[in-house]
């Protein structure tokens, strides 16, 4: 009788970590699961301010400046001419690209002279436009959608509204929810048809989608 005491508290013992370790493996799962069925919120922004809109922003005000009131423009297409302004200015290569996106694309433009493909750009530039054109238009915004926007950090990403960062040309900052883009984007494409743009152009700019790289 004895001896069956030690067996059965080691047979408990044993259980009780099979029993953890099984918990432990569930949790783990879970976790795992709950991580990538949210890309858009366990992202790098979700850390830290990793894509600061304003910095370039300014940059674009810079170049205006320095250029007669003209913004970069590239015939190869919006990326080579973020490459123009990061050139220029010193920009860092998360500051071209938005939220979900790997800036490591402009960097190797940079040092390899590589053209920067428009799709692998994070956020779209509405290139051929100058200081005189409408101050309200949008001329850089996020791609994504994200919780919150790169200014969204921890666990209040769980909880905020899904929507888009962008700069516009009088200089202003702005975060639009994702329920109001569509009617956002309809009338920033009004916009750039009165400023010279033809329609279909105007709106390939707001046709393009993004992806968590």
């Amino acid at each position: 009788m004895t001896e069956a005491i030690p067996k059965l508290k080691a047979n408990r013992k044993r259980k009780w970590l099979l029993g953890l370790l099984g918990g432990g493996s569930l949790l783990v799962i879970a976790g795992v699961f709950y991580v990538r069925s949210r890309p858009l919120v366990f992202i790098e922004s979700f850390f830290s301010h990793a894509h600061c809109m304003v910095q370039v922003g300014l940059s674009f005000r810079m170049y205006a400046q320095d250029h007669g009131g003209t913004l970069p423009f590239h015939t190869n297409g919006y990326g080579d001419a973020l490459v123009i302004l990061m050139a220029e200015y010193g920009d860092h290569p998360s500051t071209l690209t938005g939220p979900g996106y790997d800036p490591a694309v402009f960097m190797q433009a940079l040092t390899n002279h590589y053209d920067v493909p428009e799709a692998e750009c994070g956020r779209v530039y509405v290139q051929g436009l100058n200081q005189t054109n409408n101050p309200d238009i949008a001329i850089f915004f996020d791609k994504l959608p994200t919780p919150g926007g790169d200014h969204c950090h921890l666990l209040k990403r769980l909880s905020s509204p899904l929507g888009r960062e962008l700069w516009t040309l009088g200089g202003d900052s702005k975060f639009i929810k994702e329920n109001g883009w569509p009617e956002f984007a309809k009338n920033q494409i009004d916009l750039l048809v009165r400023e010279g743009f033809d329609k279909e152009t105007a709106a390939k700019f707001y046709a393009k989608k993004g992806t968590v790289r």
